[in-house]
């Protein structure tokens, strides 16, 4: 690598010998929601050509947080083998083939078996992106986390806009294929770095103290070549053990957990509540349900950045759970039709914590090979809160007969939350907490 160490010239551009890494980074963003978020639309087209029973959309609509949390598992297991880009074309190649064989099921179980596929892959890619960002753009993490958290944002709420069109015009069957083209055009800038890696340079050193991403990086000039080596060093399994008796990696894991519950529920419950409490009717309660995720895409411009340059995570936390649970108590106290609206956006807000929990895995690491081990856990533990909370809610409001017991219950987890969130915006790594604890990592 040439060039020297330097903080006068700056970081260099996002661009110079980093193209290949931006287009897969953000390639593989977009699949990863736009995967989960396009089947729910068509599911009445679906319907219309062969039955799907209850307990087959039970099952399709749990399957993402487990999916993503026995994957999140997985994936440091297999990333020692592959490598992390490797395992990023294996992920995205799930994708791509789950979606287009969802797109020729001829009955409930195959589309169950792709959708199990579809999900795999994006339970990989879930834990990936964040060390992938921390390894190819240690002088970037604001902007490409910036960047990344808002291609998933858009590919959120834009297939549930265009699903049901499409599928009308040309067929249920293609409105689904048709977003396994961004996986497919995923997997090419990867492969072409794996295969450019034999004679290329090193990818950019990781940031020293891995903490804002600002100190000791490479000056203006540097070599920024991401053809260098591909797969990272085998990541030592007893640490991933070790992140279990750390506290910061316990507080990410509930800050990130939090964020997947609130957004689960809501997906699952938000247009139910609003009817019943609000008596909106039906078409108005998924307008309200896509406002709800649209807050997350503004979170997504301004949150990266706000943490890494101005560690604002403290703040920004608290935005997210106090205007949480100010939406969630004016559902419940003053749930007039007139301004649910307004409720329904400040309980958007919790989408704050969602950029917020992917930057802080970035940053709370040292290295990219920690970043692996860090999301992993984090996500595993957090996608199991929200396989269990959804149902929870169910439970609740069925034994209660109303929504006043479960919407405490959803404003008491936020509240319970903001002490793992405090905790989170320790300006610290996870090796730095078990080295002060325990000795060397």
């Amino acid at each position: 690598m040439t060039g020297s160490l330097s903080l006068s010239k700056g970081p260099d551009p996002l661009w110079r010998g980093r193209a290949l890494a931006v287009l897969g980074i953000l390639l593989c963003a977009f699949s990863l929601r736009s995967a989960v978020a396009s089947l729910s639309p068509v599911i009445d087209h679906i319907a219309a050509d062969f039955p799907l029973s209850s307990a087959v959309l039970g099952i399709i609509g749990t399957l993402p947080p487990v999916c993503f949390a026995l994957f999140g598992l997985l994936t440091p297991i297999l990333e020692q083998r592959l490598g992390v880009e490797r395992l990023t074309v294996v992920a995205l190649v799930a994708i791509a083939a789950g979606l287009l064989l969802r797109g020729v099921a001829g009955e409930s179980l195959g589309l169950l078996a792709a959708t199990a596929l579809v999900f795999a892959g994006v339970g990989m890619g879930n834990i990936l992106l964040p060390p992938l960002v921390k390894k190819y753009f240690p002088d970037r993490l604001g902007l490409m986390m910036t960047l990344y958290t808002t291609a998933m944002a858009v590919s959120t709420f834009v297939p549930p806009l265009i699903a049901v069109p499409v599928a009308d015009a040309a067929g249920w069957r293609f409105s689904l294929a048709m977003w396994g083209a961004f996986a497919v055009a995923g997997i090419v800038p990867w492969l072409l770095m794996l295969a450019r890696s034999k004679d290329a340079t090193a990818p950019p050193p990781e940031s020293a103290d891995g903490v804002d991403g600002t100190e000791n990086l490479p000056a203006s000039g540097a070599d920024f070549s991401v053809t260098g080596p591909i797969a990272t060093s085998p990541a030592n399994r007893s640490r991933f053990a070790r992140l279990a008796r750390i506290p910061l990696a316990w507080a990410l894991a509930m800050t990130f957990g939090t964020s997947a519950t609130m957004a689960y529920v809501a997906f699952a419950w938000l247009p139910a509540i609003v009817m019943d409490v609000s008596g909106v009717t039906p078409a108005a309660a998924g307008l309200l349900l896509s406002l709800f995720a649209f807050i997350g895409l503004p979170a997504s411009m301004v949150v990266p950045m706000l943490v890494v340059r101005f560690q604002a995570t403290r703040p920004l936390f608290l935005v997210g759970t106090v205007g949480g649970g100010t939406g969630i108590l004016g559902l419940l106290f003053a749930p007039d039709p007139a301004i649910v609206w307004l409720w329904v956006v400040l309980y958007g807000l919790v989408g704050l914590l969602f950029p917020l929990s992917l930057v802080l895995i970035s940053i709370r690491a040292r290295t990219s090979e920690s970043a692996v081990l860090l999301s992993s856990f984090v996500q595993s533990v957090g996608y199991t809160m929200a396989a269990v909370f959804p149902f929870l809610v169910g439970v609740l409001h069925d034994a209660a007969e109303g929504w006043t017991l479960p919407l405490i219950v959803i404003v008491v987890v936020l509240v319970a939350a903001i002490p793992a969130g405090m905790m989170s915006g320790r300006r610290v790594t996870v090796e730095q907490e078990w080295e002060r604890r325990h000795g060397k990592w």
